[in-house]
């Protein structure tokens, strides 16, 4: 079971890895191990950000994302890091880990809090 802890490992990266979707988007091998881990793979919200919040990304040079779960349901909320919600989606169903997992987006790189 993916913890909190097990993302705390991850304070840089030597890898980039480039979304298919958007190939503008780049992430971390933190963030690559979420997605991994979380539930039966959380790629899903990859695509919502290589999608959605991209798009958000070119107004707004860095977003403060989280994913909260909750009872099979997540809600994704982005805000400009100063506690300014810009996005906010509800995801019906989700085998992600319970729990808030955060993650910023700047210079079109996703990355975890401690590789920031």
């Amino acid at each position: 079971m993916l913890t909190e802890a097990d993302l705390h490992q991850f304070t840089g990266t030597e890898t980039w890895f480039r979304h298919s979707l958007n190939r503008k988007m780049l992430y971390t091998e933190g963030v690559q191990f979420f997605a991994e881990k979380a539930g039966h793979g959380a790629y899903w919200f990859l695509d919502i950000v290589a999608t959605e919040l991209m798009m958000l990304h070119k107004e707004e040079p860095f977003l403060a994302i989280t994913l909260a779960s909750k009872d099979g349901k997540a809600t994704i909320t982005a805000d400009d890091g100063n506690d300014r919600v810009l996005y906010t989606r509800e995801i019906e169903y989700t085998d992600c880990p319970e729990g808030e997992w955060k993650f910023y987006l700047s210079e079109n790189v996703l990355l975890l809090p401690s590789e920031y």
